[in-house]
């Protein structure tokens, strides 16, 4: 029993490992779908091993009666080393940038896996509980709640204490057959039906009969079968609605010189202030904290000429700059400059990052063992209006924000200004050149394929590209290179399925669903002879 379960453990890990590999994959950086599901199916071929001598059920008609907590052990290594192989790089941020001692910095990244893992452990613990005794062999519905209860961690993961969604399995589909079901559905969709699949899969390989097998080898046929035909029987959900050249600037300031009044600060306001004014585009975009520096703290003249320089002719500008003052508080900000406006278009951030942006309660002490240069900002609304050039309407995105498609989904929710091009303006120097830079672009990938919208994205070390509305990268700027990418995007009017239900109502019918799925199984499991 112990080696079995050793040998499980191992499995567990390997297979959590695998799942952070497809989501970005470190050769190429390119997402690998199939991997994706194979490691689900490996993680639900080990819940469904038969078991120990001794204890299991004569009923061979019944699904394994594996311990519930074997199944919660197995559940919290895959995810732990799922999302510890996921957000490592964390570690650079922490130790390299932030000061905090190596062996602190290695302990929190596994902490803030294996806290997380604990709702994946949670899933795998409630499936098996509904299952142990329950004589249905009829692989569809313990897929079904399977894929229920995995959405459900995946919804709590991102919503709760915050959320960080960052690694999620459905970002290893922004191509393959599940990437069609992204305008319905939606990521949290894609991770659904990735995780039924994955269990029907697991039946093919391990039911409890031939029978089983057999009806797990049909259900996974015919899902694909329906995921490959459906981009080709449906409609596009947007328009084309005019285009803009742009021009994305990568200033590539090292992030332990970023925030260095000598050497990083004085670089930056050179760099990006010379190429904000000799660039020629329709639409320049510089990236998160570009100008490092609150506008009162410029030197004299600096901001004048910025704002001088947009206020005629046919070109404007996206700055990311911070903005406030001690009194007031501060913010993360992106500003508008465009011919004819009265006051300059700002763009507040909304979701803030955690020990970055603010403090959550309890943790200033963590803070002080670091020396990074921020601390509690304000948030900004939700819904932002919408930054109006040249017919576009652009809206902004800051850092991570482009998580949560649920909340840019709320900028949707009246067609006629839901916004035709999406930016996403980051700076991942924080982590250095690692897969974090690769992950961030599969995330934008996703949201351009929910919204049918394109995602400009300019950054401080990359990905600065240009996504089309198909999720597809059209142009890219080399990573960890100082540059401008210049190119054409094509703006997008119309709604999606995915954007009119979330515009409207958020994630609650993901929730709902799940939770439906999972009561009636409840309800079944008190009804042993039910079929």
């Amino acid at each position: 029993m112990g080696a079995r379960l050793t040998r499980s453990s191992l499995l567990a890990l390997v297979a959590g490992l695998a799942q952070a590999l497809a989501i970005a994959n470190p050769w190429n950086g390119e997402p690998l779908w199939l991997l994706q599901l194979a490691s689900l199916t490996l993680l639900g071929w080990q819940l469904m091993a038969p078991p120990a001598a001794g204890t299991g059920s004569p009923d061979r008609r019944r699904l394994p009666d594996a311990s519930w907590r074997r199944g919660a052990w197995l559940g919290w290594l895959f995810a732990t080393a799922w999302l510890a192989g996921t957000w490592w790089w964390l570690y650079i941020s922490l130790h390299v940038y932030g000061g905090l001692a190596a062996p602190l910095a290695v302990l929190a990244v596994g902490a803030l896996a294996g806290a997380l893992a604990l709702y994946y452990a949670a899933a795998c613990t409630v499936f098996l509980v509904l299952f142990q005794r329950n004589p249905s062999v009829k692989p569809w519905f313990p897929a079904l709640v399977f894929a229920s209860l995995w959405t459900l961690a995946e919804l709590a993961r991102a919503r709760w204490f915050t959320g960080f969604p960052w690694g999620m399995g459905a970002y290893a589909h922004t191509h393959g057959p599940l990437a069609g079901l992204a305008p319905w559905v939606g990521a949290y969709g894609i991770g659904f039906v990735a995780a039924w699949l994955a269990l029907a899969a697991a039946f093919v390989l391990r039911g409890p009969a031939a029978r089983t097998r057999g009806q797990g080898a049909a259900a996974v046929v015919l899902m694909l079968a329906v995921l490959l035909a459906l981009p080709q029987v449906t409609r596009p959900f947007s328009e084309a609605a005019g285009s803009l050249d742009v021009a994305l600037l990568q200033g590539n300031i090292s992030q332990d010189q970023k925030f260095q009044p000598g050497t990083g600060v004085a670089d930056s306001l050179r760099w990006y202030g010379q190429a904000l004014l000799d660039n020629r585009a329709a639409l320049v975009v510089a990236p998160e904290t570009a100008i490092p520096l609150l506008p009162a703290q410029l030197p004299d003249g600096y901001w004048a000429a910025l704002a001088a320089r947009f206020a005629t002719g046919d070109q404007a500008a996206l700055i990311g700059i911070p903005l406030g003052s001690l009194r007031l508080g501060y913010t993360n900000s992106v500003v508008g400059l465009r011919p004819g406006q009265a006051a300059p278009y700002t763009y507040d951030k909304h979701h803030l990052v955690p020990f970055g942006e603010f403090i959550p309660p309890f943790f200033r002490w963590f803070l002080d063992l670091m020396h990074i240069p921020l601390g509690d900002f304000n948030r900004g609304p939700l819904t932002a209006p919408s930054f109006q050039w040249q017919g576009q309407r652009l809206a902004p995105n800051i850092c991570y924000e482009d998580l949560f498609g649920e909340e840019l989904g709320a900028r949707f929710a009246d067609p006629a200004v839901a916004p035709t091009i999406l930016v996403n303006v980051s700076n991942i120097a924080w982590f250095g050149n690692t897969l974090a830079i690769d992950q961030h672009l599969q995330i934008s990938r996703m949201r351009a394929l929910e919204f049918q919208r394109p995602m400009l994205r300019a950054t401080n070390t990359g990905p600065t590209v240009i996504i089309d509305h198909r999720g597809a990268v059209t142009h890219s700027l080399q990573r960890h290179t100082r540059g401008i990418l210049t190119g054409t995007v094509q703006g997008r009017t119309g709604l999606t399925p995915y954007a009119q239900w979330v515009s409207w109502l958020g994630l609650w019918p993901v929730w709902l669903l799940a939770l439906a799925v999972v009561t009636v199984a409840a309800l079944r499991r008190r009804q042993p002879d039910a079929r």
